[in-house]
């Protein structure tokens, strides 16, 4: 009866003090230093700790008059502005009953007023009074990191793993790299995490879950090559175990291509393998420029899913990049069919930013074949105000298609501006329309006008090299290009596309070459500069080389300026049925590529 009654002023002092801190500012008790921490008292800092947990059941002491005073008054000054008052009589109540709510009570009036060394102390008598408390510890281990005391967590923490039942330990561990994501010594904070997980580590109940997070903890440091190691130690013990895969997707680049392994073992070990992490792979695979194996990672995607929408705007994407407007017209109507079906399910009314993707490319396909009235209907289901610049865009695409440019340049211009990026992006968007059109004197011009303002812009710049190289003007366009690589030495496309114009006028071969490679060190699998560097051997007269270049290339990147080239190799080399079956694939391609075009008439060649 005690424990009830005592439950139920507790419960009422709780929620007026509550009431009080909505209506009321925070107050600042006299307790030194003030530190507010990151976190919510009542959000733990690892969550998996806490959510199997019950408090255990303590006895409290009879609820006599003078507690019951102590506990009213200690509420009351702490609503009244007296917080350090009100914080030491709950304490001292606590320590007397040995209570965890008030325990915990004391907690959050030392937090509320914006203490943390006063939580703290709170925190550690409980942890004291109570040592198998996972609250009090968990506390302990919150107000520590938010205090930025992480060198004295390494305790907490392995104690707080140690409390967590058998069956939620796993669970527990892979919850703690969130806890230190706000750290500013992230590298120590690695090492802390390291050290305390030392016995789980070669524990084969929770090996995994103790290198995965290990290996989160050293990517988040910044040490790579740690995070593969550990990541590996993960996979090694279990190559069913999704963590490794997930750490190894952030890790991959051309510079930590083991990264790519990881994530290979995992699929082979579990050939239905959840989309999400196909579609992580599929997305690393598109940002290296690998767009055949993309596509194939997607059509697995689909395939073992075939509701899994995501998978299908992606790939619908990839194939109207690749101009396979059918493909690409099936794959994102599939999108938006499956996409509006799980909007009805869930009666979302939030406007969906892929659903606007799938509208704009529908209508960029319906503007290739020549249907405008398709196209806008297309673009008149956008309803997010957020891609209403794209949407104008493609309506000034429309019109510019239909033989009136000057009025989708002005539709353009006169979309709002309500910061620096709309202006650049209405820029692009008209210096894009103005290059489809051909008008590359005007989009030249209206680039320079651009780079007035910032004349370091490496982008803006490197696009006014591209329409000077249009123009014909190519000691400006070498001009610009260097500009570009002094501003920005990691420029690859500059290098790129500095030496194959050298490559395409046969002039200064061993420099081109020198240029290509040296983008390759930043992209070492993009195919289009893997084109290049071909296109360059062949020049040198290395037609074995370039071959086998170009057969890599193609085969990564199925394109039509590829195939123009890979072609005349193959034509120059006595191959020509192969040379014709190349030119022909490039040709379904995309039968309006002007290299191709010129390629195959300059050979006089008819397919």
């Amino acid at each position: 009866m005690k424990k009830l009654l005592i439950g139920a002023i507790y419960g009422l002092c709780c929620a007026s003090s509550a009431l009080w801190a909505q209506t009321t500012p925070p107050v600042t008790p006299p307790v030194t230093p003030s530190v507010t921490p990151s976190v919510s008292p009542r959000t733990p800092a690892v969550s998996e700790l806490e959510q199997s947990q019950k408090a255990p059941d303590t006895e409290s002491s009879d609820l006599n008059a003078e507690l019951f005073y102590r506990l009213l008054i200690g509420e009351i000054t702490a609503r009244d502005g007296d917080a350090g008052a009100g914080y030491a009589l709950m304490l001292d109540s606590a320590r007397k009953t040995n209570d965890a709510q008030l325990y915990q009570r004391a907690v959050e009036i030392a937090l509320q007023s914006r203490s943390g060394d006063a939580a703290l102390q709170a925190a550690q008598a409980w942890r004291q009074a109570q040592p198998d408390n996972r609250d009090a510890n968990r506390y302990v281990l919150q107000i520590l990191i938010a205090l930025n005391r992480i060198q004295e967590t390494q305790e907490p923490l392995k104690k707080g793993v140690e409390l967590a039942s058998a069956a939620e330990r796993a669970r527990a561990i892979s919850g703690i790299p969130p806890a230190y994501a706000r750290v500013s010594d992230k590298k120590l904070a690695a090492s802390v995490v390291e050290n305390a997980l030392g016995t789980y580590v070669i524990n084969p109940t929770t090996a995994v879950a103790a290198w995965t997070t290990v290996s989160r903890m050293r990517l988040a440091a910044g040490d790579t090559e740690g995070a593969l190691q550990a990541a590996q130690k993960a996979q090694a013990t279990d190559a069913l175990a999704e963590g490794p895969a997930l750490v190894a997707l952030e890790l991959m680049s051309p510079k930590l291509p083991a990264a790519e392994v990881v994530v290979k073992k995992y699929f082979a070990s579990n050939p239905k393998a959840i989309p999400e992490i196909r579609m992580g792979y599929a997305r690393a695979l598109l940002d290296a420029a690998r767009y055949g194996e993309a596509a194939a990672e997607l059509q697995i995607v689909i395939k073992d899913k075939p509701d899994f929408a995501p998978a299908w705007l992606v790939l619908g994407s990839l194939q109207l990049q690749d101009n396979q407007l059918t493909q690409a017209q099936t794959s994102l109507e599939r999108y938006v069919a499956l996409n509006t079906a799980a909007s009805q399910k869930t009666e979302d009314d939030e406007p969906d930013r892929g659903l606007a993707q799938a509208y704009l490319s529908l209508a960029q396909i319906a503007e290739k074949r020549k249907d405008f009235a398709g196209a806008e209907a297309w673009i008149n289901k956008i309803e997010n105000s957020a891609d209403m610049m794209q949407a104008q865009t493609r309506r000034a695409s429309i019109l510019a298609s239909r033989g009136k440019l000057a009025e989708g340049r002005e539709l353009i211009r006169s979309l709002p501006e309500r910061n620096a990026g709309d202006a650049r992006a209405k820029l692009l968007a008209e210096v894009g329309l103005l290059r489809d059109l051909k008008q590359y004197k005007l989009a030249y011009d209206l680039l320079g006008q651009a780079v007035k303002t910032d004349s370091r812009d490496t982008d803006l710049l490197y696009d006014q090299a591209m329409m000077a190289e249009k123009l014909g003007q190519l000691p400006e366009m070498e001009r610009l290009l260097r500009l570009v690589i002094e501003i920005k030495p990691d420029a690859y496309n500059a290098y790129n596309a500095l030496g194959y114009s050298f490559a395409e006028r046969n002039m200064r071969l061993p420099e081109a070459k020198q240029l290509i490679t040296k983008a390759l060190e930043f992209v070492p699998n993009d195919p289009f500069i893997r084109d290049s560097l071909g296109w360059v051997e062949f020049r040198l007269g290395n037609n074995a080389e370039a071959l086998k270049i170009f057969a890599d290339a193609f085969k990564t990147k199925p394109d039509s300026e590829i195939a123009a080239h890979y072609g005349e190799v193959l034509w120059a080399t006595g191959q020509r049925d192969k040379a014709l079956g190349i030119w022909r694939e490039g040709q379904l391609l995309n039968p309006e590529n002007e290299t191709l075009l010129e390629t195959l008439k300059r050979l006089k060649v008819r397919l």
